[in-house]
């Protein structure tokens, strides 16, 4: 990284070692089936532990919601908004003419490529409570980059029009850079958990089979969205209240590295979780006061790397098993922290401002 830029990460500054439930949350043996396979193996069998959960209305996913995506301040979590401030229950839609009317249920996985289908209709892995009105314009379109938007949210945090990603040239939404990690671990959970449906659903963005079951331009797109922007503490918090409502996990959200054992890079190796695990050794203790970030409790010499969500190298530095003072020169921003030692290696996002 250039300077110390920390344009990090969500508003959970405690400490890092609070992240690394990433891993324990799931129970003991969960994913112990999947271990040794690889591909389309690997997939299949993820997705046969996952398959079984609780059905939920669509009803109950109001009061779901409350649970699963409430902030800080106790309003509504936005998906697709950094600028609502939405009252549970009260601020439901009806009807809405303009953004900021009102919340819905947002399928992100819309609902007409399966046909409006259950379970998947009310499955809370793929549901958030979002805008209406910018709901209204991601219609059932894929998801996408976009270079001219024809269409965008307040503040830029959405964006519709014709996909500049290589691959697709259609017509896409783009959600903000803070939460495409979350969209790619979604979407992979929704093709996986349901592989036996999965080749008969219909939309540009898979590929009419149940490996890989998203087309290869989708492929390359949610490995770059999840590598850019890694599970953040709303991510590793949802996954569990949803496992205490559905009885099922996101696994993409439980081990990150899945992704790339069954798309991406370690296609030919297989899936070990004492592997995967190892990445979580790195359990440094990070506070934010005053724009210094205090950085301790290493048991080694680790490399820091600082990256924006776009995927610039702002910062490189050594850090030592003392306390490690880092100053902060840039406003208020999300940045990813990568830490790497003899321990394995490590990534997390971090939410910089007041």
């Amino acid at each position: 990284m250039k300077r110390l830029v920390c344009t990090f990460f969500f508003v959970w500054i405690a400490t890092i070692s609070s992240f690394l439930s990433i891993f324990a949350q799931a129970p003991d043996g969960y994913y112990n089936k999947a271990i040794g396979k690889t591909q389309a193996a690997l997939k299949s069998t993820i997705g046969q532990i996952i398959v079984e959960h609780t059905e939920r209305s669509y009803a109950d996913l109001w009061s779901d919601f409350q649970l699963t995506d409430k902030r800080a301040d106790g309003k509504v979590w936005d998906i697709y908004s950094n600028s609502t401030n939405y009252t549970f229950i009260t601020s439901q839609c009806g009807n809405y003419n303009s953004e900021f009317d009102c919340y819905n249920r947002e399928h992100s996985f819309p609902k007409s490529w399966f046909n409006d289908e259950t379970p998947m209709y009310t499955d809370l892995f793929h549901l958030y409570p979002s805008d209406g009105y910018v709901n209204g314009k991601r219609s059932n379109y894929p998801f996408g980059e976009v270079s001219n938007p024809t269409y965008s949210s307040s503040n830029g945090y959405c964006k519709l029009g014709n996909c500049s990603f290589s691959g697709y040239s259609g017509i896409v939404f783009e959600p903000n850079n803070e939460l495409k990690g979350d969209f790619a671990r979604t979407y992979f959970y929704m093709v996986t958990c349901y592989e036996n449906k999965v080749s008969t659903w219909s939309s540009d963005q898979l590929a009419g089979n149940t490996y890989p079951a998203l087309s290869a331009w989708s492929v390359n797109l949610f490995l770059k969205w999840s590598r850019q922007d890694p599970v953040s503490q709303k991510e590793i918090n949802r996954n569990n209240a949803v496992y205490a409502i559905q009885k099922n996990r996101n696994p993409f959200i439980d081990i990150p590295e899945l992704a790339e054992y069954i798309w991406g890079t370690k296609q030919q190796i297989p899936f070990s979780m004492t592997s995967d695990i190892k990445e979580a050794k790195i359990k440094p203790t990070i506070r934010l006061i005053n724009k210094t970030l205090y950085i301790s409790d290493l048991s080694d010499d680790t490399d820091l790397v600082l990256i924006d969500l776009q995927g610039n190298v702002l910062q490189k530095q050594l850090l030592f098993t003392g306390m490690n003072t880092i100053e902060i020169h840039q406003p208020m921003a999300i940045i990813i922290a990568k830490f790497t030692s003899a321990q394995g290696s490590f990534a997390i996002k971090i939410f910089t401002g007041e």
